[in-house]
């Protein structure tokens, strides 16, 4: 259920239009509520019942935005950084400032790929939540070669740093080098600790070389997103991709 809003905060949230700018153009007449001009935008509406116009165009009530991301290395997973541009920055600046979206979970800095940037809170928990037991996969170099029983210590929930016992996860070893130098990996994880890849192989004494989400649920990073790219969704489309079966 949507709370009643006053006109011209809805508007604000809507367009890239300030709250002054706003009741200026309903003192020239400009904004109707329902058909009806209004002169006055503190009136309360509500915002998935009434209509409101613009020059006699309908502004729609859209109240989150999903994007998906293809993030490159150098750009961290923040709304803010003294230091490193942030994955908003990939974003059109209008909705930024309008939806003031965040990412879902974070990736490293020097992590690439799938990730999710929204405002709408309740669909950021049940991605990030352990409990809700989203499944995400991730496409590593690993250096040398892995230990004996490397799949079944991460089947049984491997310990890092000592103390801090990991959810079961699934390693597959996609392909060995020749030479021993390096070992391609996947990995599926049902949480997100921080730096949670690179400390489970650490735990095995290996070093992570690079490392790539691809998948979040459902969801695979579409093939034709480039590093730095995004894809805007409808709640729908998201919920459909991440849960279908």
């Amino acid at each position: 259920m949507t709370k009643n809003m006053r006109v011209d905060k809805f508007l604000s949230q809507q367009t890239v239009l300030s709250r002054k700018e706003i009741k200026k153009l309903a003192k020239k007449k400009r904004i109707a509520v329902n058909q009806e001009v209004i002169k006055k935008t503190d009136i309360k509406i509500d915002p998935m019942v009434d209509t409101v116009t613009l020059d006699g165009i309908d502004i729609s009530y859209e109240p989150y935005i999903y994007y998906v991301l293809n993030k490159p290395q150098g750009v961290v997973s923040a709304t803010w950084d003294n230091q490193w541009p942030t994955v908003i920055d990939l974003l059109p600046p209008e909705d930024v400032v309008i939806y003031e979206p965040a990412p879902v979970g974070r990736l490293d800095k020097d992590t690439t790929g799938l990730l999710i940037v929204t405002n709408d809170g309740q669909l950021n928990h049940q991605i990030v939540s352990p409990n809700r037991h989203v499944e995400k996969e991730y496409r590593a170099t690993i250096s040398g070669r892995l230990p004996e029983r490397a799949i079944e210590r991460f089947a049984e929930g491997i310990v890092i740093d000592g103390n801090e016992k990991c959810l079961p996860a699934q390693l597959m070893i996609e392909e060995e080098d020749a030479s021993e130098m390096a070992t391609k990996v996947r990995v599926i994880l049902l949480e997100g600790k921080y730096h949670q890849v690179k400390r489970m192989f650490q735990a095995l004494n290996c070093e992570v070389m690079t490392l790539e989400r691809i998948r979040i649920g459902a969801m695979t990073l579409p093939s034709d997103l480039a590093l730095g790219d995004y894809k805007k969704y409808s709640y729908d489309e998201l919920n459909e991709a991440i849960n279908k079966k």
